[in-house]
Order: C-alpha cells, then structure tokens, then sequence
C-alpha cells in the first residue's frame, strides 16, 4: 500500500475532485489537509452531480474512511449543513468521517472582517477572495487567538470563548460602522452544530499515523492550486494556506517519509477565478469561447472563470516545486473543437526571455507569452478509454506539455462522468 499526495499545480479548479474519486476507489483513508470551504471540488456519478467543500472526496466510496486535517479551518455551521445535505442523499457518514481535533474554526466574525478588508483595499492589491472568512480564520491561527475543533467538545468553554472573540471583532467593527456579530443569534447556530459534530471529532495525527503503520492506502486531498500557495504563488493574489505537496504533511501529521507518490491535476488549458496575473488569459471572444466549452464557472461561487492557453512555464515550476511523479490531465475534451492550439514556452519580460516562474509577482503581471502553435484534432475524445484511442493529434499534444512541464502522463479525463477518466 502506498501514501498519495494529490495537488492542483494550476490556479485551482483543475478537477481534482473527480480525481480523486477515481484514485479513492483503492484507498482506504482519504484526508483534506488544508484550505475551507472556499474549495469546492464536483463529482458526477452517472446521472448524479455532488459538490463538496470540506467533506473530502472519499466519501463516495463506502470502504474509504475521510479525514478533516489540522490543516483545514472549518466553518461548523456550513460543515453541519453540507453532511446533512449529503445524507439526504443516503451517503453514509457513521464512522467514516473524522474531524482533527486541531482544526480552526471559522467564524461569523471571519467573514465579516474578509468582506472589510476587501472592501478596504486598493483597487489594484483586491485580492478576489470568496469572503467565507478563511484568512482571517488562518490569520487568527498565526496570531494564537484562534478557536479549535476540540473547542466544541465542551460547550461551556466554546461559548466563553466565542462571545470574547466576537467582542473583541465588534469593537473593530462598530469602529468602522460596520455590521457587528449578533452574538446571542449566532451562538444558537453554533450550539447546534457543536453538538452534531461532536461524534466526529477525533485526535486525527493518531488516526492517520495507525493507518500507515497498518500499510493502509492514504490519499491526501489538496485543496486549490500551487500557484495559489501563500508562500510560492502569485503573492498577494494566493490563498492563506500552503496549497503544495509539503502541506500534506504539516496540514495531517504524517511525516514526509511515509509519502510514496505525488500526483499533479492539471487542466489541458488554464483557468483562473479571482485577482491576479495570468500570462496566457484569453480576453474577450476566445475567452468566452474557452469558457462556455469548458462550463467554466465556480463550483462554490459560481463565478465566470478566466480562461487561457496551457502555460508551461508555471505549471513546470508547480511541478518542480512539488515533486510531481504523475501527472493527471483533465478537460481534454473541452478542446475538441479547436483547429488548432497554443501553448506558452516561455515569458518575455522587460524584453528578455526566460523559461523560469519569475518570484516577483508584478513581474508575472507584465509578462508576454511566447507561444508554440500545435494542431487540433477536431473531433471528440468524450469516449475514449486509453490512450491510443485518442486522436494522433491529440495524443501528441498530451506528451509535448508533459514534456515540457516533466512529469509523465498517469491519468487522462475526457468528461465531467467518473466512467470518463482512464489511467495510461
């Protein structure tokens, strides 16, 4: 048995939901290690369709048994709704489902003070964000005044601590003429999902070591995208969380050399939802083109996605950076249509050509794509099962940009359905 790693190293969104449905069909643990419910990753079985934003992917296979991380911060008001949703749909919850007792929790005041800060910013530094409270969920965490999972189990406390935090956020708020936290109204809500979630709040870091120890098949699920790491992305247009292979470990509490494998979800093109440079986004017609082939619209937001070429240069940094073994290439069908493709080999930037992510982000920002031109294939792959029954054209694209980012091809989807997914 082995330990999996799976990372987006695009800008998220790269449909590492279904595949990690695909990878869980073997494994045993399956566990988010960071992000919230800023996430959201979709899964379509048969005629079926299922959004998730914290529970992880796993829980679609009865015998896999889902972690929540210490990684994550969790919002328990939308972490209560979301497993009731589930269950109405007879997905089975009782003891499959695990929350760290390390994990953060968001709060009302949370997302009140993302929407301020937002809403304070420059123009130019706005981030995007979804204003569900995750930074400044992770930025209470960093500054030691956050409120844990275990925090739940005894109500007198997380009461105690609650009402002194959402004073302490009211006293900013009221300063800024802002809407405060109706603290008595949002303790009854937190007072209910406390006591559901209880039962599935575990010491986690115990759960998944005995899992390894046992040789059990773990697969760690990322949220976002590499180039949305707050340390390595697009700083400040990142989210707060370490989005690489490295957060596997520090968001579970398994250590780096129990990990066997690292796989990197990529899409055929590029998307991105939110602020922040992207070389290679397609403006205007193209754009909307790409983006009405590829259903490009948020799974949490339902916000319109940028759209653009396959760019080499960040995903070969993404690649390196988390030691990518296999790749597995996603939307391939959405080119079908296409007569012929680009790819970015290169930036030009201040008039030279380099072929290395810049570290400097407005340096990103002013880069000029240098293309390669490839062509279509001008017919449909949605019922392809293997490799060689893609089109030649299509086959010699996959292998170009695996070439050029350095990994090689292991799974390929050409579909939104589970059954459209094939490993090479």
């Amino acid at each position: 048995m082995s330990s999996t790693v799976l990372v987006g190293v695009q800008w998220g969104d790269e449909g590492k939901g279904k595949i990690i449905d695909v990878l869980t069909e073997k494994s045993d643990l399956v566990v988010r290690f960071q992000g919230g419910n800023n996430a959201g990753h979709t899964v379509e079985i048969g005629n079926d369709k299922f959004v998730l934003h914290v529970v992880p992917s796993g829980i679609f296979r009865p015998k896999a048994k889902c972690i929540v991380g210490n990684g994550v911060v969790v919002d328990p008001i939308v972490l209560m709704e979301e497993i009731k949703k589930l269950q109405a749909r007879n997905i089975e919850f009782e003891g499959r489902l695990e929350i760290s007792t390390r994990c953060h929790l968001i709060l009302k005041y949370h997302s009140l003070m993302d929407g301020l800060k937002e809403q304070q910013s420059n123009p130019e530094r706005k981030i995007g964000t979804t204003k569900r409270g995750i930074g400044p969920a992770y930025a209470d965490k960093a500054s030691r005044r956050g409120i844990r999972a275990l925090e739940m189990l005894d109500t007198g406390r997380f009461e105690k601590r609650f009402k002194e935090e959402a004073a302490f956020y009211n006293t900013i708020f009221a300063g800024c003429n802002c809407e405060l936290v109706n603290v008595d109204e949002e303790w009854i809500k937190l007072l209910e999902a406390a006591k559901f979630l209880t039962p599935y709040i575990k010491d986690t870091v115990l759960t998944i070591n005995k899992a390894s120890k046992e040789n059990k098949s773990i697969l760690f699920e990322g949220a976002q995208g590499m180039l949305l790491d707050v340390d390595y992305g697009t700083y400040p247009f990142v989210t707060s969380s370490n989005t690489t292979s490295g957060g596997a470990c520090t968001g579970s509490g398994l250590s780096p050399k129990y990990i066997d494998n690292i796989v990197g979800v990529m899409k055929a093109y590029c998307t991105r939802v939110g602020e922040g440079p992207f070389p290679t986004e397609l403006m205007g017609e193209e754009g909307e083109r790409l983006r009405r082939l590829g259903r490009e619209y948020g799974a949490t937001t339902g916000r319109p996605r940028r759209c653009g070429w396959f760019d080499a240069v960040s995903a070969r940094y993404s690649c390196m950076l988390n030691g990518v073994d296999t790749l597995a290439i996603t939307k391939l069908d959405v080119l079908d249509q296409y007569d012929s493709l680009k790819v970015c080999v290169a930036y030009k930037v201040n008039g030279e050509m380099v072929t290395d992510m810049p570290s400097d982000t407005e340096d990103i920002a002013k880069s000029i794509p240098v293309y390669e031109t490839y062509q279509g294939w001008h017919s449909s792959t949605t019922s392809a099962t293997c490799f060689e029954e893609l089109p030649d054209e299509a086959q010699k694209y996959l292998r170009k940009i695996a070439e050029l980012v350095g990994a090689d091809i292991g799974i390929i989807s050409v579909g939104p359905n589970r059954s459209q997914t094939f490993k090479t």
